[in-house]
C-alpha cells in the first residue's frame, strides 16, 4: 500500500494545549486514513473513534473532545441525527466529512469550523486543523454550536434560522388551553405539542427545543421560555436546561450534589445543585 503523504507543517505555537479529536466515520478503511493523517499533525491528539452515531454521541459525553470529526452520510443515525441527539452544553467543535460535493457544502462552509471531502486531502486537513486552533483559542464554542443549530434548522428545510420567539399574552392564554408552544419561525407561526417536547438547552443566543423526532431552534432566552412553560410540568434543571418532567424515567446522584436524569429517550441530562428544589416535583 502507498504511503500517506506527509501532513504539511500546520501552524502552531509554543505552550499550544494539544486539540483532542474525535474521529466518527461508519467505514473503517476512512477512519484509519484520517487517524494516519492526524497522528502526523502536531499537537493533535486522537481520543477515540466511532463506527456509528450512537457510539459517538456516547463518546462524547465521556471523552469530551475539543474536535469531532464527523461523516456525513452513515446507515442508521447519520451525521445530522448524531448532532441533534447532542445537547448543545456538550458539543464540540466539528469538522464535516463527506463524500459528495452538493448543495450542502455551502451550508458547511457557513456554518461548520470546516468540512472536509472524501478521499482528504493533507493540505485541506492542515487548514481544517488551523480553523480549528483558532476557534478553540477564541473560546466561541457557543457561537460554533449556535451556527450548527441553524444549520440543521436549514437541513430541515425550515429556511434560514432567524428565528424570534412570538408568545404574546393571547398566544400565551392559547397555550394554556391548546397544550401548545407558539412561537414564531421566520414569516410562520409554529405551534408545539408540549407532550412531544422532551427538554430545552440554550446556544449562545438560541433555545434549542429537542421534540420527538426533530429539533427547532429559536432565538430566544431561557428566562422567557421558562415564564412560558407550566412550572408543574417543566422545570429548569440547570442554568441552560429545561426538562418536560413527563419525560424523566430514572434521576441516579452524582458528585457534589448533582444528579443524572435519563429521559425515556435515552438522553442523560444534569441536574444541578442549584436547583435541587427540583426533586419535589420530579418525585411528585
Amino acid at each position: 500500500m502507498a504511503a500517506h503523504p506527509s501532513v504539511p507543517a500546520p501552524t502552531a505555537h509554543a505552550g499550544e494545549a494539544r486539540i483532542r479529536a474525535l474521529i466518527v466515520d461508519d467505514e473503517p478503511l476512512a477512519r484509519r486514513g484520517l487517524e494516519l493523517r492526524l497522528a502526523q499533525a502536531e499537537g493533535v491528539e486522537i481520543v477515540g473513534q466511532c463506527g456509528d452515531g450512537a457510539s459517538a454521541i456516547a463518546a462524547v459525553h465521556r471523552l469530551q473532545p475539543d474536535v469531532m470529526f464527523l461523516d456525513v452520510q452513515m446507515p442508521g443515525a447519520d451525521g445530522f441525527d448524531t448532532l441533534r441527539a447532542i445537547p448543545a452544553s456538550a458539543m464540540p467543535l466539528v469538522v464535516f466529512v463527506t463524500a459528495y460535493d452538493h448543495f450542502a457544502l455551502r451550508a458547511f462552509e457557513a456554518a461548520a469550523i470546516d468540512y472536509l471531502l472524501k478521499p482528504v486531502d493533507d493540505e485541506r486537513l492542515s487548514q481544517a486543523l488551523d480553523r480549528v486552533r483558532h476557534e478553540l483559542a477564541q473560546r466561541a464554542s457557543g457561537t460554533h454550536c449556535a451556527q450548527l443549530l441553524r444549520l440543521l434548522g436549514e437541513l430541515d428545510g425550515r429556511g434560514p434560522l432567524t428565528l424570534e420567539q412570538a408568545l404574546d399574552p393571547a398566544y400565551a392564554a392559547q397555550l394554556r388551553r391548546d397544550n401548545r408552544l407558539v412561537v414564531r419561525e421566520g414569516g410562520r407561526i409554529v405551534r408545539v405539542d408540549l407532550d412531544s417536547l422532551r427538554w430545552i438547552d440554550a446556544a449562545g443566543d438560541y433555545m434549542c427545543l429537542h421534540i420527538d423526532g426533530e429539533t427547532l431552534v429559536l432565538r430566544a432566552t431561557m428566562s422567557e421560555l421558562e415564564r412560558q412553560l407550566d412550572p408543574r410540568r417543566f422545570a429548569r434543571i440547570h442554568r441552560s436546561t429545561i426538562v418536560n418532567l413527563r419525560r424523566v424515567v430514572e434521576m441516579r446522584p452524582h458528585t457534589n450534589g448533582e444528579s443524572f436524569l435519563r429521559l425515556d429517550c435515552g438522553q442523560e441530562l444534569k441536574l444541578s445543585r442549584s436547583y435541587r428544589d427540583k426533586l419535589a416535583l420530579l418525585m411528585a
